[in-house]
């Protein structure tokens, strides 16, 4: 069986009554079916459950059962498949009744990946259109998929070259004169009218295949044909009249803007990575990883492809991670991919100066975590351009410059790679494209409610760093807004508390010894010191917030107390106490127990009874957890009883619990240290709910330690061990090492009392290695105290 032609005749099918094409997954299952493999072994292949490959497999069935009026199976198949192909000729008498040639097989080395752009050709054929044109960027592969289906679904293929250069092409009377003389042996008319009808009656009586390759040097910035060319519109004509027999392909990048002709446009996108590997494959080039980042890097583009794959056979002995190592900096630093895109650039400054303009500017978004762009996103960059702002987006659009999809826009990697550059020789324009992009971030986002909301609210920053303005950089950082939890906090302490380590930490750093303002320091230590703490690095936490401590003091005794500087004293107070606060926290994690006393009994005694009192509390809940440690402390704790009241019984419906999101869970630490098992309970309970709510994972995973040691206790050991295992996956997700050795420790007194001695000393040696690397020496000790239990 011709697996590709089954593929092309199934994507047909499933396209026809779902609008959409074969995903990857349906592809495999096709072409695996075909030839004989189980369900396990496509799944294999593909990376994905069996299961999920057995339901894929029967949605797809019943989809080919609907359209084909037999009920479709596994079993069953490979030879409806093979039937319906060997009647493809009479299916398909509407498409090409003048030809048997095969069905196109997109899987020649010089055309692979194409098989559902072949379905969607056919479709339009289908459809009734006459005039299709296939729209894309350069290189993108539209004339060797225009030129492949075209010899494969007709006898006899007619075909015009558009010079590249307005004033070289060639006239339509010209074109169709040769048409008539050189292929089907036809006189020409003195005039091209009568020409013109010659031609038409021959395209009503056979049935041929038309390429206008490379349209876009006969198209004026509107995109309808220049003056000089405005007989090519007789030709369209023509060519889209109903009773024609033949199917006329146009290659562009710019769109064909003519309302009088019907045609259909099909905007072709780049190659899959599939398509990218078994091309290097079949070169003996075989770098999965390396080609899967060249892809990306590319955007699929076919010429990319082919350019590359040669040079790295001719000039690097195929070796293609060496190729990369050495260029990966510049993605167009071969000649010929650097004229494709220029000449691009260079035809819309002349045709669209406003549009051009914008195309440049758009080069300073970075499109990585913040992929597309919204039409906000790009309005803001035409802030000369006081009218008719959309039509020049259209402009971009129309010349397959700007990608587009469900209402986001994104540039081409390497159209973005150009652009960039482009715009960093003006550097006025430079500069204010990024202020221009960091506003429109920063308003845009007013309030953080998921992870997008706080990577969205981050990309200011990178604007405001490219441009070294290091102080609006931080401001972005510190900038505060409600956030899901209904707190109003600093950008970077929530999106620490959404787990957004690695590049909070990275970001601060870059610019912490450049900002200049004393107060804007010393909140970045103090986020630092939280992003250290998280990841285990308790020490280097502690120095942050040591040097958070030590500026804030220092700065509010050097303020005058006067009532025009009242609100930097209380900001400074905030800082100090914030930062006592968190070395008190820091030290419980470090078993630290006497150290962590005194420094959170600081808190209280600075901050009780002020406009700082809710650090008073959350002060009280810590030394509360540290006091139930010892055997001989008690439970009477004003703050437990409060905020344990507010929560479980909700006296003050307008209480916001966020304020003590983290406190929530070691509120129920207190209650199990004490030996108060339903209130420890429904404490973490409560607080699992509330992280799901907001995506607070460190809290979630922390109760479920909890609630495991809860059903240790009470030797249930099934969900114990199940809350355990929880907890640990989601810590090690996040990375919080603190944590982690914790939820080890715990799991390994669960295992220990519940007899399960190899798996209890095996998370035993983990929580110890984790303490040990801290390092945490009173943890360890700790750790080891449980383990002589055994």
């Amino acid at each position: 069986m011709d697996v590709e032609a089954a593929i092309v005749l199934v994507d047909r099918e499933v396209y026809r009554q779902t609008n959409k094409h074969l995903t990857d997954l349906q592809q495999v299952i096709i072409t695996r079916v075909c030839q004989g493999h189980k369900y396990l072994e496509i799944a294999d292949a593909y990376g994905c459950t069996e299961g999920h490959a057995k339901d894929i497999g029967s949605l797809l069935w019943q989809l080919l059962s609907e359209a084909w009026g037999t009920k479709v199976t596994k079993g069953n198949v490979r030879s409806l498949i093979t039937r319906q192909l060997a009647s493809s000729v009479d299916n398909t008498q509407a498409i090409a009744p003048h030809t048997t040639k095969p069905i196109v097989n997109s899987e020649k080395l010089d055309f692979v990946g194409r098989q559902q752009a072949i379905a969607h050709l056919l479709d339009l054929v289908d459809q009734g259109y006459k005039v299709i044109v296939l729209q894309g960027e350069g290189g993108i592969g539209k004339t060797t998929l225009a030129q492949n289906f075209l010899l494969a679904y007709f006898d006899l293929t007619l075909e015009v070259l558009m010079a590249k250069e307005t004033a070289n092409i060639v006239s339509v009377a010209a074109v169709v004169e040769e048409w008539l003389h050189r292929d089907l042996n036809q006189d020409s008319g003195q005039e091209f009218g009568v020409t013109l009808s010659r031609f038409k009656r021959c395209l009503e009586q056979l049935r041929v295949g038309i390429l206008i390759d490379n349209l876009e040097p006969a198209l004026g910035h509107d995109g309808r044909l220049v003056s000089p060319h405005r007989d090519y519109i007789e030709l369209l004509r023509i060519l889209a009249d109903s009773k024609v027999q033949s199917t006329t392909i146009i290659t562009s990048r710019d769109r064909l803007c003519e309302p009088e002709i019907n045609l259909e446009h099909y905007r072709l996108s780049g190659l899959d990575l599939a398509a990218w590997q078994r091309y290097f494959k079949a070169h003996q080039i075989d770098s999965n990883q390396t080609i899967s980042i060249m892809h990306q890097t590319y955007g699929g583009n076919a010429k990319a492809m082919t350019m590359l794959c040669g040079i790295v056979q001719e000039d690097y002995d195929g070796d293609i991670e060496q190729y990369w190592l050495e260029n990966y900096r510049d993605p167009l630093i071969e000649t010929d991919l650097k004229n494709l895109v220029v000449s691009q650039f260079e035809r819309l400054h002349q045709l669209d100066t406003q549009a051009y303009r914008l195309l440049c500017r758009l080069g300073c978004y970075r499109y990585q975590e913040l992929t597309k762009v919204s039409l906000p996103g790009l309005l803001c960059l035409l802030w000369d351009v006081p009218t008719r702002q959309r039509r020049v987006i259209k402009s971009l659009r129309n010349r397959s410059l700007l990608e587009f999809a469900q209402g986001q826009y994104w540039l081409h990697p390497m159209i973005h790679a150009e652009a960039r550059l482009r715009l960093q020789s003006s550097s006025a324009e430079w500069q204010q494209s990024h202020r221009q992009i960091a506003n429109f971030l920063t308003t845009s986002i007013t309030r953080i409610n998921n992870i997008q909301d706080g990577l969205t609210a981050l990309e200011a920053y990178y604007q405001y760093a490219a441009i070294d303005d290091y102080g609006a950089a931080a401001k972005v950082i510190l900038y505060s807004r409600e956030n899901q939890w209904g707190q109003f906090l600093t950008l970077g302490t929530t999106l620490y508390r959404l787990g957004i380590i690695q590049p909070l930490t990275v970001a601060i750093h870059q610019i912490i010894d450049r900002v200049e303002h004393d107060r804007h320091r010393s909140e970045l230590n103090n986020i630092l010191g939280d992003l250290y703490w998280t990841t285990g690095k308790v020490h280097r936490a502690i120095a942050f917030q040591q040097q958070t401590y030590a500026t804030s003091q220092k700065c509010r005794q050097l303020i005058p107390r006067t009532q025009e500087n009242r609100h930097d004293l209380y900001y400074w107070r905030m800082l100090e106490v914030d930062a006592l606060l968190s070395l008190g926290l820091y030290n419980i994690d470090l078993w630290e127990l006497d150290t962590a006393a005194d420094l959170l009994q600081q808190v209280i005694d600075l901050a009780h009874n002020t406009k700082h009192h809710s650090w008073s509390e959350k002060a009280s809940l810590g030394l509360a957890l540290v006091n139930s440690y010892t055997a001989s402390s008690s439970l009477s704790n004003p703050t437990v009883s409060k905020l344990y009241r507010l929560i479980v019984n909700l006296e003050d419906p307008t209480y916001n619990t966020g304020r003590f999101a983290y406190f929530m869970q070691i509120l129920g630490q207190i209650f199990f240290n004490h030996h108060q098992i339903e209130p420890a309970r429904i404490i973490w309970e409560r607080a699992i709910g509330f992280s799901e709510s907001g995506n607070y994972i460190q809290i979630k995973a922390k109760s479920l330690t909890g609630l495991g040691t809860l059903e240790r206790l009470i030797n249930n050991f099934e969900p114990a061990h199940i809350y355990h295992q929880q907890a640990v996956e989601l810590l090690e997700k996040i990375g919080a090492k603190c944590d982690l050795a914790e939820a080890y420790l715990q799991w390994g007194i669960t295992s220990q009392t519940n007899q399960q001695l190899d798996k209890s000393e095996e998370y035993f040696d983990r929580a110890i290695s984790i303490y040990q690397k801290i390092p945490a020496p009173n943890q360890v000790e700790r750790v080891k105290s449980s383990q002589r239990l055994m």
